[in-house]
């Protein structure tokens, strides 16, 4: 009679969450970054017709990495979580907070069930407040925890040293076009330290937006509109060099 193979709980969880960050490392990184009116999102992704980015409810929005039908499941079980509660409670109960935890749940139990394998996804979850102060980013790993960020996060296959760059150039109180040239110079920055370029028709954008009159805050920024805001940003980073390069000399 052979003898049956065993291995530790231990290894295989192990095993389990480096399965699922190899699977993560492969896609293409998702940054947030919350600027003076709301949050924006921004993705290299040049498909227009699979979305990174979505709207989940009236003030909270998904961003998200890895296998993407594992993350589509995902997003539709949040946006019938976040339609139930504001249908059978109040529209004002359906927070960021509420769906990151019914998301935890939900990869936390798929993480540690010896009958499938894990997610290969992270997530964001993020609602915009009144202000800037009243703003939740949340990253939701493979295995189900929840880190609670502030000012940017960055998710994806060359997340660590996009949050690096962010952490080191990201302000409070930056104006949309800074934060969206912000966040794709993080973006063109490869592992090996080489800079790439990204064009408007390579990045998947969108924003909650405060100021918006409607109640839904959500809007995806297309086509002309981004291109002339990633110019904008340009133009504003030119001025201060200039600017900076006239206080020096004199």
């Amino acid at each position: 009679m052979s003898t049956p193979f065993y291995v530790s709980p231990q290894q295989a969880m192990a095993d389990r969450a480096e399965y699922a960050r190899k699977g993560i490392a492969r896609g293409r990184s998702v940054v947030v970054l919350q600027y003076n009116d709301g949050v924006i999102f921004v993705a290299e992704n040049p498909s227009r017709a699979l979305h990174k980015v979505s709207e989940i409810y009236d003030r909270i929005a998904f961003a998200a990495v890895g296998k993407y039908n594992e993350f589509e499941t995902l997003r539709i079980g949040g946006v019938r979580y976040a339609d139930l509660r504001g249908y059978t409670y109040d529209r004002e109960d359906v927070t960021a907070r509420g769906l990151a935890n019914v998301y935890a749940q939900t990869l936390g139990t798929i993480f540690s069930s010896a009958g499938e394998k894990p997610y290969e996804v992270e997530l964001i979850v993020a609602e915009v407040g009144a202000g800037p102060e009243d703003d939740q980013i949340y990253r939701l790993p493979h295995d189900g925890s929840i880190v609670d960020e502030h000012g940017s996060v960055a998710v994806g296959g060359n997340a660590d040293q996009i949050s690096s760059y962010l952490g080191q150039r990201h302000r409070d109180g930056m104006t949309l076009a800074e934060a969206l040239k912000l966040a794709v110079e993080s973006l063109t920055r490869d592992a090996n330290g080489s800079e790439r370029t990204l064009t408007a028709e390579q990045l998947e954008v969108a924003v909650l937006d405060r100021t918006r009159p409607q109640q839904r805050k959500f809007k995806r920024l297309l086509g002309s509109q981004l291109t002339r805001l990633m110019e904008e940003g340009a133009e504003t980073s030119a001025s201060s060099a200039d600017e900076g390069g006239d206080a020096g000399a004199s």
